[in-house]
């Protein structure tokens, strides 16, 4: 599905931004629409960026249990945004696999940081998959 892709992309674009001003902006969401998608598409961009701007502490503690190594403050901007988006879809949007989530997170970290950006937030998004599919099967 090319068009969600496509919104999956911005919206990661946005809560990259987000994480820089910690407020949300409703021009930036405003622009997002130029971009050519669906309405569908665009609801699911606006259902994730509200989304983890109000669950993002929630979001967060989990990305402080598994990041043994580093701080959120030290985490790169695009890992903790891809990060942010996986972990929401994972946790608040059980039409979307859980796979897809995390394969998705992994290819914009691979595109928007550091050579080895991706292996960190797989172990990561791993780490939250097998904690979340623990609780469901509980």
């Amino acid at each position: 599905m090319l068009s969600r892709k496509k919104a999956r992309e911005a919206v990661f674009k946005l809560i990259f931004e987000y994480l820089f001003h910690k407020e949300e902006n409703p021009k930036s969401l405003e622009l997002a629409t130029s971009i050519d998608m669906s309405k569908k598409d665009f609801e699911y961009m606006r259902t994730v960026y509200e989304g983890v701007i109000d669950k993002y502490s929630d979001l967060t503690s989990y990305i402080e249990k598994y990041s043994d190594k580093f701080s959120l403050n030290r985490i790169y901007r695009p890992d903790l945004a891809a990060l942010l988006l996986a972990i929401y879809e994972m946790k608040y949007m059980k039409d979307i696999p859980m796979s897809v989530s995390i394969s998705e997170a992994v290819e914009l970290v691979k595109t928007y940081s550091t050579e080895k950006s991706h292996q960190y937030v797989n172990g990561i998004l791993s780490s939250v998959y097998k904690e979340l599919t623990k609780d469901a099967d509980n």
